[in-house]
């Protein structure tokens, strides 16, 4: 709350910092907070967060049951960041990882899935190439899954999108149970939804 290491935090209202049952086994991570989640002090409740809510029900998912954050915590007005700034907040969201211990982590958007892929040794290359992609990750004392999807707001400001993120969600929601509960003879294909 009381975080300075950049300027965000002059802009800021409220830090959100995340919100959702800290025994989640699915955490949501996505950019930062917009302006409605400034006012808030909520992750994703404004025209992204809606549409967001309408893609968890595609896949099955309440919204009420997960854990959903964001790699920097403080308002961004132009709903961008900085590498400085997300070197600065992302030891909140590291820090999130290890209490909670997620099996699958949902990277919503570019930001967040570059930060996510590349803090596991990972390559990231584009949201085109990797969206709907799954990859197995070896947290420090368990195995997890990053899940890479379009930030809910792409459809916001590109309308063409929404169906492919509707499909992307959809085809979560039918491997997140054999994902859930791996086993070493699970089959689901690994790296890809599609």
């Amino acid at each position: 709350e009381n975080c300075r290491k950049c300027s965000l935090w002059r802009g800021s209202r409220h830090k959100v910092v995340g919100e959702g049952p800290l025994n989640s086994r699915i955490m949501l991570v996505g950019l930062g907070p917009g302006y409605y989640e400034n006012l808030e002090g909520r992750p994703f409740v404004g025209a992204a967060g809606k549409f967001l809510n309408s893609l968890l029900a595609l896949a099955g998912l309440e919204r009420g049951k997960l854990y959903i954050t964001n790699v920097v915590k403080c308002y961004l007005p132009d709903n961008k960041a900085t590498d400085e700034q997300v070197k600065m907040c992302s030891q909140y969201l590291d820090r999130q990882i290890d209490i909670l211990k997620p099996i699958v982590l949902v990277a919503l958007g570019s930001v967040a899935a570059n930060y996510l892929l590349t803090k596991y040794g990972l390559p990231y290359s584009s949201m085109n190439r990797l969206h709907g992609k799954v990859f197995r990750v070896e947290m420090s004392t368990y195995n997890a899954h990053i899940v890479v999807m379009y930030h809910p707001a792409s459809a916001l400001y590109n309308p063409s999108m929404k169906k492919l993120l509707e499909e992307d969600w959809m085809r979560l929601g039918k491997i997140l149970p054999g994902i859930l509960n791996e086993t070493p003879h699970n089959t689901y294909r690994d790296n890809v939804l599609h």
